[in-house]
């Protein structure tokens, strides 16, 4: 199998794995405790926590605190509704995680368009009374990068709150600049899935979504994994120590798969944008059927959060392409540990089979 599926989720990184296993130790071990009970189990347990805490931290702006979740689903209802927020911005081309919890809060809330290459314009206006404007970092679709400095900045200007999912881009690209609130997720980052993150500036009052016993600042009851928290913690470290040098493969994985698939025709920015994501279209391509004769490929029709529902993507229409552009699209996702040769073997076979489709 050639996993090409990067953007639904990552490999865990042996680093992490690693990591994770020495806090699921059996009862001769400290891995099992509890970390927030009191005796000396517990206490390396916490200790373990606040170790990840700190790594995650690495990659995010100083000036803010870490509270873990368990996802970035989770961390996003936490910022958007426990910010108290009415009155929000969000941009067409957001995860539904942000867009369908911005509709529970406000009925019509105010969108913010793209352009054909997927990009919010800062000079978009924003309505004087918004509260909070939520605009990823880097889109999940199509790979975008949005200017979330400048955006953060006009959100400041009308004295709104900016919230950056920065799922996509945490650990590999540097945190998004000016923002108040930022979501991330592990298992985007070679971390373990089940586990998530809401940074927070300082000074940012929240109110809790999970009520129980007040564990995780008061913000999130439930016990802490351990586990979860060192694997994501590892994870962390590992990209920013090789931020740089991931860059630099997947830069070589983008260029060679643009060699094997030229007659594609790209959707979105190509400047603006991490290389890591490959999403293209051809006209008339029956993306189920390509699918069914690569079954040993793993690759996606779409966003992985809505595949199966039959509609065609939110993001890919926000651009202005028809319903037909957007069915006849695909996504090809790489990273860390995609091979070249595997990557240039699936794109040549991907052409192929579409080839044999007659277009």
């Amino acid at each position: 199998m050639i996993y090409l599926d990067y953007q639904a989720t990552t490999p865990l990184a042996p680093e992490a794995r690693e990591e994770m296993l020495r806090w699921l130790d059996g009862p001769d071990g400290p891995g099992f405790a509890n970390p927030h009970s009191s005796h000396r189990p517990g206490r390396a347990a916490a200790a373990a926590v606040e170790v990840a805490r700190e790594q995650v931290a690495s990659l995010l702006p100083p000036g803010g605190r870490v509270i873990f979740t368990g996802s970035a689903t989770e961390a996003i209802n936490l910022a958007i509704i426990g910010s108290g927020a009415k009155r929000l911005a969000v941009s067409a081309v957001e995860h539904a995680a942000v867009l369908d919890t911005a509709r529970q809060v406000q009925r019509g809330p105010w969108v913010l368009p793209v352009g054909s290459d997927g990009v919010v314009d800062p000079a978009e206006p924003i309505p004087p009374a918004t509260q909070l404007v939520a605009v990823m970092q880097v889109n999940n679709e199509i790979g975008t990068i949005q200017p979330v400095e400048a955006l953060a900045s006009a959100a400041r200007s009308v004295g709104a709150l900016f919230l950056c999912d920065a799922v996509q881009g945490a650990g590999k690209l540097e945190a998004p600049a000016g923002a108040d609130m930022i979501a991330l997720s592990a298992h985007k980052l070679y971390g373990p899935k089940g586990i998530g993150a809401l940074w927070v500036r300082d000074g940012i009052a929240l109110a809790p979504l999970i009520h129980g016993g007040g564990q995780e600042q008061g913000l999130r009851s439930g016990t802490l994994s351990p586990a979860l928290c060192a694997g994501f913690g590892k994870a962390a470290e590992i990209a920013a120590s090789r931020m740089e040098a991931d860059a630099v493969h997947v830069e070589t994985l983008w260029q060679a798969a643009r060699a094997r698939l030229a007659r594609w025709t790209l959707n979105g920015s190509e400047r603006q944008r991490w290389h890591g994501n490959l999403n293209l279209r051809l006209n008339g391509l029956d993306v189920a059927r390509l699918m069914s004769d690569l079954r040993d490929i793993a690759f996606s029709a779409g966003s992985a959060c809505a595949s199966g529902s039959g509609r065609p993507s939110h993001v890919l229409t926000a651009l202005g392409l028809g319903s037909d552009q957007a069915k006849s699209s695909v996504r090809l996702g790489f990273g860390r540990y995609t091979r070249q040769k595997d990557i240039e073997g699936a794109c040549a076979r991907i052409d192929a089979a579409a080839a044999a489709q007659g277009v």
